[in-house]
């Protein structure tokens, strides 16, 4: 049997676009797995009493605390080369990486050989209240989608997972 070609994706878009969605829907077509550069930010933070709400003060907090774990020790980037790990020894087709900051972006590109997407939707501003999210336009993606419906987005998800030639007979469900 032929052998599968590992994608890993860095995903971007501004709160409430829709990546964790399409993220969901690209499972119904093959492999997946969802993982975020932040998740060991906000373990910390619910330890140090954030409530897990992403209002505006929210996600300073989150962006700044990111910041301060990079500079300390790396701590975010070295998670992802944990999951990319992982995810090179599975039998998953896709690892979709979520990344806000353009140059943490550039360095998993060039460390893990990734391609870019960036996911809008239609009516949803981008949030400009801290740097993370303030910057996720200012990166040159190699992919955008724009989601609008849920049926587009199921119909966007399979062309995006057709596109990587992922081998069917290993996907889920076929279309």
């Amino acid at each position: 049997m032929e052998k599968n070609i590992k994608h890993i994706i860095i995903i971007n878009g501004t709160g409430g676009s829709g990546k964790d969605t399409f993220v969901n829907l690209c499972s119904k077509y093959a492999k997946i797995v969802n993982f975020s550069s932040i998740d060991k930010v906000k373990e910390i933070a619910r330890l140090i009493g954030w409530d897990g709400q992403k209002e505006e003060k929210d996600r300073k907090f989150l962006s700044d605390l990111k910041k301060l774990t990079t500079e300390y020790n790396d701590m975010s980037f070295n998670t992802i080369k944990e999951a990319v790990e992982k995810f090179n020894h599975s039998d998953n087709d896709v690892l979709f990486i979520h990344i806000r900051e353009p140059e943490e972006i550039s360095r998993a590109v060039v460390a893990f050989n990734a391609s870019t997407l960036l996911v809008k939707r239609i009516g949803v501003e981008n949030i400009i209240s801290n740097y993370s999210d303030a910057n996720v336009d200012n990166y040159n993606y190699d992919y955008s989608i724009t989601n609008s419906t849920l049926e587009e987005l199921d119909n966007l998800a399979f062309e995006f997972i057709k596109s990587l030639k992922i081998n069917y007979s290993n996907s889920k469900v076929k279309k």
